[in-house]
């Protein structure tokens, strides 16, 4: 019985070694490059940036998240964090309008962001990547450090 029992133990704990590492392994769909594409972005927005390149990388068990912005006012800024999507507050450089991020994985496609600015909420990104893979569409609502509220879609194509 013994001599059954060890070969059928030893296929069964490869057999789960395999699907764990293909889980861990499965691409996370924001993975990538994505351009700012201004003519499907909400007027609002698409009149606040001239461009915006949001490259998202894997960082260990987390994401690294690199973001370009060129203002329509010709203003440069490059924004970064590396996060996890499990509601906890990562620090975020490079962007006035605040200084942490946290977020939470909704489904395969979707994740939801709370943004803050000396420990206060001051924004919310809801993060939505198209079944084809090929659109990602931030729903944003920030209030500015300046004061303004900035409201609407950013839609980004993959590069």
């Amino acid at each position: 019985m013994n001599k059954l029992v060890k070969p059928l133990f030893l296929t069964f704990a490869a057999v789960i070694v395999s699907v764990s590492a293909s889980v861990v392994l499965a691409a996370d769909p924001v993975i990538g490059t994505w351009q700012l594409n201004p003519t499907k972005t909400t007027a609002a927005l698409a009149a606040v940036y001239k461009s915006q390149t949001r490259t998202y990388s894997q960082a260990g068990t987390g994401l690294a998240l690199v973001i370009k912005t060129v203002l329509a006012d010709g203003k440069e800024s490059t924004t970064q964090t590396t996060y996890q999507l499990d509601g906890k507050d990562y620090p975020v450089t490079g962007d006035p309008n605040y200084d942490t991020i946290s977020g939470k994985q909704i489904d395969a496609s979707k994740a939801e962001f709370v943004l803050k600015r000396g420990g206060k909420q001051v924004g919310a990104t809801d993060r939505t990547i198209s079944k084809d893979g090929k659109t990602l569409t931030a729903k944003t609502k920030i209030t500015t450090a300046s004061g303004p509220t900035l409201e609407g879609n950013l839609i980004f194509d993959k590069q």
